[in-house]
């Protein structure tokens, strides 16, 4: 049911997967003569529900990366989604009758606007941007993916949290019928994830609804997951039910499972190995399994926008 109706706001410059290789170009231009080209009323964030459907209204974005991006079929096929198998392609061959719409996200805890959310409403009052990020999985290995999605920050301020709320959780749709890695018990299910305020509010966040202008696949977390570009990927929760405004630091499914391998923080940090492998270098995937690795970058490249976050805080011991 429909429990809240966002206000109109302004659209945004529409971009295709057709010309995506020239994204570039098309991002430097777009940077200047953007504000100049919109007009007219506003619609809101409207995401279509038909796979591999392309999403109207995508903005450009200050944040994205002048890297080259993957190639789609390396970002559709090789994922970690444990819902749907700890294989790296079992997401891809598992979740394609996954349903994801209709979806319901639910929103409690220190906040004034709690309720349970059609998706089409939850995302309604935000602009759709895409932003090319740099993703650094645990095992040595990084991506680089043109999200579509919209502000965590945006949607936080929305919601209007509390003082109280120094936490935002995160919890992922349980459903052993649709996801059968649920059946296993290789982490306590459902998914848990969680940030700091701080962090939930840095505009490098966002909550992701597409890839490459289309419609998010399911198994990359259809049809909403948190994007968090700074920290290692298992912080991006996929297929968002519910998110809470807590005051005590929340349980995380990772943390759970191996608190001595998978801190609450999770930032990309070089200088804290995994205990069963090197953080320091990475490849990235698709350049084949010789290519050479390159240095891992502090924060995953990201230290101007989020450093600041964990000013007095000792990022070994808090990893």
């Amino acid at each position: 049911m429909l429990i809240k109706k966002p206000a109109d706001i302004r659209p945004s410059e529409i971009t295709s997967k057709d010309n995506y290789l020239n994204r570039r170009d098309f991002i430097r231009a777009g940077s200047i003569a953007g504000a100049a080209t919109m007009a007219g009323p506003a619609l809101g964030a409207i995401v279509p529900d038909a796979r591999r459907e392309k999403i109207g209204d995508i903005g450009t974005s200050i944040f994205s990366s002048d890297e080259a991006p993957n190639d789609y079929e390396d970002v559709v096929t090789y994922n970690n989604y444990y819902e749907f198998g700890t294989g790296k392609q079992d997401p891809y061959e598992n979740a394609q009758e996954f349903r994801s719409r209709p979806w319901s996200i639910t929103v409690d805890g220190e906040a004034a606007k709690t309720g349970t959310y059609h998706f089409e409403d939850f995302i309604k009052p935000f602009d759709l941007e895409e932003r090319i990020y740099r993703m650094r999985c645990v095992e040595a290995w990084s991506m680089v993916i043109p999200w579509v999605g919209i502000s965590l920050a945006d949607v936080i301020k929305h919601l209007q949290p509390t003082s109280k709320a120094r936490y935002v959780a995160f919890e992922t749709l349980h459903d052993p019928s649709q996801m059968p890695g649920q059946r296993r018990r290789s982490l306590a299910w459902p998914y848990r994830e969680g940030l700091t305020i701080a962090e939930a509010t840095n505009p490098l966040a966002i909550f992701a609804v597409g890839i490459y202008g289309e419609v998010l696949p399911n198994q990359n977390g259809a049809p909403i997951r948190l994007i968090v570009p700074w920290k290692y990927g298992f912080k991006g929760i996929k297929s968002i039910v519910r998110m809470s405004f807590v005051e005590k630091r929340p349980q995380t499914s990772w943390n759970m499972a191996a608190p001595n391998e998978y801190g609450f923080f999770a930032n990309v940090n070089p200088e804290v190995n995994h205990p069963r492998w090197s953080q320091a270098r990475e490849r990235r995937i698709g350049s084949g399994l010789f290519a050479s690795k390159q240095p891992t970058l502090m924060f995953n490249g990201y230290g101007e926008q989020v450093a600041h976050l964990y000013d007095g805080i000792d990022l070994r011991r808090n990893f």
